[in-house]
């Protein structure tokens, strides 16, 4: 009997010692796998996995084209020249049109008070006699984001001669030229592609088909005479005698708005002199009408001389020096444009 009590004593303490065994396991086993997950070493390859899933606007390199058109930078984009951004105002139209032939009143007092006409006429009725000979300017000057007008605009400077940028000018969409410039004989350095011809009446000279005769009216007086040189040719003097007739697709005449005049007199060249020069015109009317800008033949030749370079003459510059306008003014506008990285400025 008490042998029996022995064996059941012992049955008893194994089946405990079995239960806490099997109680121990059970929990090691349950733990071990959380165990190995935290104490695991990070593998090697797993920063450049990390890199791979950064999104890829943080990644990539700065953008290789503008905002409102599809160059590498556009005249338009904001945020990148405060000091532009003050001056350059998108909303004004830098031509007239035949839908558009009132001028602010203000604007028409200045204006009026460049270059006195003697005749006391309606300005809108001249306007409007005016696109009865001449066509409503086709252009459309809003940036799209589709398109890249790349702009040359062609000084007359004598440091252009030996400068071979003939062919690098004729790349451009558009080469805008003035005043008497001319092409022949010098296209090496010049180029011979014209698009558009800033011209006034004394300036006034005949242009290939396909070219836009871009007028700048300095007088009423002015508007009168774009009319008659491509009609009746009765208009022979201004302040001068000047071509009764010009030779000009009267379906690409862009006649300049006056209260583009005194934007540019008022934002740009700040009022020094009576009012902008043709050259400085030309850039600020590009700014509205390109998407990038590039401009030569500004400026003196690299011997200091101021001439246009189809004169023999090196020492005639007196279109610098007219007391109307302040040529070391709008040279500091112009290297401005070119420091803040709104036009391309080629210099010899």
């Amino acid at each position: 009997m008490q042998c029996k009590r022995k064996v059941c004593l012992c049955a008893l303490l194994c089946g405990i010692l079995f239960l806490m065994i099997a109680t121990h396991t059970i929990q090691k086993s349950s733990l071990l796998p959380l165990a190995m997950l935290e104490s695991r070493p990070v593998p090697a390859t797993t920063p450049s996995r990390t890199l791979t899933q950064v999104p890829p606007t943080l990644a990539m390199p700065a953008p290789t084209r503008g905002v409102t058109c599809s160059c590498p930078s556009c005249v338009a984009d904001k945020g990148r020249s405060e000091w532009f951004n003050q001056r350059f105002d998108p909303q004004q139209q830098p031509f007239l049109t035949a839908q558009n032939t009132s001028i602010p009143p203000l604007t028409l007092k200045w204006w009026l008070a460049l270059q006195r006409s003697a005749e006391q006429l309606k300005v809108e009725e001249v306007i409007q006699r005016m696109f009865q000979v001449i066509s409503n300017p086709p252009l459309d000057s809003t940036p799209q984001e589709t398109r890249c007008r790349r702009c040359a605009v062609v000084g007359n400077s004598g440091n252009l001669l030996r400068s071979n940028y003939g062919p690098l000018i004729n790349s451009h969409t558009n080469v805008i030229r003035m005043n008497k410039a001319t092409t022949a004989g010098f296209e090496k350095d010049v180029g011979n592609k014209t698009t558009h011809h800033f011209i006034y009446p004394e300036s006034a000279v005949d242009l290939p088909s396909g070219v836009h005769l871009v007028l700048l009216p300095f007088k009423l007086r002015d508007l009168q005479w774009v009319t008659s040189a491509l009609s009746t040719g009765e208009i022979k003097m201004t302040y001068m005698r000047v071509k009764d007739r010009v030779q000009a697709d009267k379906d690409k005449v862009i006649v300049v708005n006056p209260a583009f005049f005194k934007y540019a007199n008022d934002k740009w060249t700040e009022r020094h002199g009576r009012y902008p020069s043709t050259g400085m015109l030309a850039i600020i009317f590009a700014l509205h009408i390109c998407d990038e800008v590039s401009v030569f033949g500004y400026g003196a030749d690299h011997q200091g001389n101021w001439h246009h370079y189809w004169e023999d003459n090196k020492f005639a510059g007196a279109f610098r020096r007219t007391g109307v306008h302040n040529a070391e003014f709008e040279t500091q506008v112009i290297l401005k444009l070119d420091t803040e990285g709104k036009i391309k400025l080629h210099k010899r």
